[in-house]
């Protein structure tokens, strides 16, 4: 049995919701290049498969970075069942491009979905340390599944929560206060929007800014793969372009995107994943 050695040390470990927990792991050389935006390749243990995980935060003067991970797949869940003191196989980064504002000075509002949440901290802290006006629209299942709600009010004048069943803050979808939230702005033209979660949900954002005609910036890491571009799995056609996630991403001009070919392309291996979790359980 694989005893976590050898890799990159787990400094503390802190379950944020039922299937979701929050690592801080020693990585000094990754924490020193690290932006916002940008996701590092992790291994749990030496057999493992490789997969990619967005840097949620990294502190350069102490050599950490934090990631978020939700339990779904067979690796994901490895990862979950980590303990402070063990040891990630293998971790590479920082890769992809950083985040960069569209419009310097535009007010921001950022939308989380779901763990999304844990993406969207770093690009509205970086916006926050530049002076920019800054909101937050969170969305999930429950109230329990929200994220990070403390930690986007410290860097957004407001912080807007939404839950599908009404258990806490607005009840409905995020798109749904998103309208709300540009109508009241009354000039939604002075406003940009970053939205990062799953793909339904960034696709609904992306329609719902191009009718306001709002600059709308959206993280396609839901299809990356091995993060170097050699796979092709993260193959994107933006403005009618071919991109790959991983290495011209992962954040991409939302309405440049083809989200219906995004969509096709997230289910290819859907019923492999079905497959490889009803073993596994």
């Amino acid at each position: 049995m694989w005893d976590g050695s050898g890799g990159f040390r787990i400094l503390k470990k802190e379950r944020l919701t039922p299937v979701t927990n929050r690592f801080v792991i020693a990585a000094p050389w990754v924490a020193r290049a690290a932006k916002p935006g940008q996701f590092v390749i992790v291994r749990v243990h030496e057999h493992g498969e490789r997969i990619p995980v967005t840097i949620a935060d990294f502190d350069a003067a102490a050599g950490t970075i934090t990631v978020v991970i939700q339990e779904v797949g067979r690796t994901s869940k490895l990862f979950g069942g980590l303990q402070q003191g063990q040891e990630v196989r293998d971790l590479v980064g920082p890769l992809g491009e950083p985040f960069h504002a569209a419009r310097p000075g535009a007010m921001v509002i950022g939308i989380g979905g779901g763990f999304g949440a844990a993406a969207l901290y770093p690009v509205m802290r970086l916006l926050h340390q530049a002076g920019a006006s800054t909101e937050a629209i969170l969305g999930a299942r429950s109230r329990d599944l929200l994220l990070l709600e403390q930690e986007l009010s410290q860097v957004c004048r407001q912080v807007m929560p939404c839950t599908d069943d009404g258990s806490y803050g607005f009840k409905g979808l995020v798109t749904d206060r998103l309208k709300a939230r540009l109508d009241e702005l009354g000039d939604p033209q002075a406003v940009e929007v970053v939205a990062i979660g799953p793909m339904s949900m960034m696709r609904a954002v992306a329609a719902l800014t191009a009718q306001y005609q709002v600059p709308t910036q959206v993280s396609l890491d839901p299809i990356m793969v091995d993060g170097t571009g050699m796979c092709g799995g993260c193959r994107v056609s933006v403005g009618g372009q071919v991109k790959f996630a991983c290495v011209d991403g992962p954040m991409f001009d939302a309405h440049q995107v083809d989200f219906a070919e995004l969509v096709r392309r997230n289910k290819m291996y859907r019923q492999e994943e079905t497959q490889l979790n009803a073993a596994q359980a």
